[in-house]
């Protein structure tokens, strides 16, 4: 059976946050038409409702992948740290023995990806995603999405920077051991303090002060 096809809209946003598309790039619907073999028209609106959104902006005619600036970013990490901390606490008080099981295993299999910036970015996706799953609270996870679609706007992730990913592995641990002994406090904190952590090298890297491994 074959997987379900995805839209021209999903399309479009995993490109931009795979980096394919960064931000200041500009999207021509007849080059997005042929790249992903779909007409035009849903690509239209697949852009319109991009722009709707925010994650797409005019310059002039042409529609160009949005930007963060250092307030909006700062804006972004706060509503992110409180969401992901709410979600890190349902998950303690509700998600299944299989689901922890799951995040353990993620951990564990992550650290093969070490030195990988790309990969690791998409295997930390892949983590908090679980995380927000694993909450069991359907509109927490919309707001989340929302959230990590305007995370996709950032040109790099902050594990490209130097020793991040050793120490963003070490935090998801601790999170998946808060969550294993059910203590919704602990989980809370060890997920803000991982956001807050990933927030500071993330303005580090926009400072130049830190290396990069691309």
């Amino acid at each position: 059976m074959k997987p379900p096809q995805k839209d021209a809209y999903t399309l479009i946003l995993e490109a931009i946050d795979m980096g394919i598309y960064k931000p200041g790039d500009r999207l021509v619907e007849s080059d997005l038409a042929e790249r992903f073999g779909v007409s035009r028209t849903p690509i239209r609106e697949a852009l319109q409702r991009l722009e709707t959104q925010s994650l797409l902006m005019r310059d002039g005619r042409s529609l160009i992948v949005s930007s963060l600036d250092h307030n909006q970013l700062a804006e972004l990490y706060v509503v992110r740290a409180e969401l992901e901390a709410l979600a890190a606490e349902l998950a303690a008080r509700h998600a299944t023995d299989e689901e922890v099981r799951v995040l353990r295993d993620m951990v564990e299999d992550d650290h093969q990806l070490l030195g990988d910036p790309a990969a690791m970015a998409r295997a930390n996706r892949r983590f908090h995603k679980q995380v927000h799953l694993a909450s069991h609270n359907r509109f927490l996870v919309q707001q989340l999405d929302l959230v990590h679609r305007s995370m996709a706007l950032m040109a790099t992730t902050s594990l490209a920077a130097v020793g991040r990913d050793r120490d963003a592995l070490k935090e998801h641990d601790a999170i998946v051991s808060a969550i294993e002994a059910r203590d919704a406090q602990a989980a809370g904190e060890a997920l803000k303090a991982h956001i807050s952590k990933a927030f500071v090298t993330r303005l580090k890297l926009d400072s130049g002060e830190v290396d990069t491994l691309i």
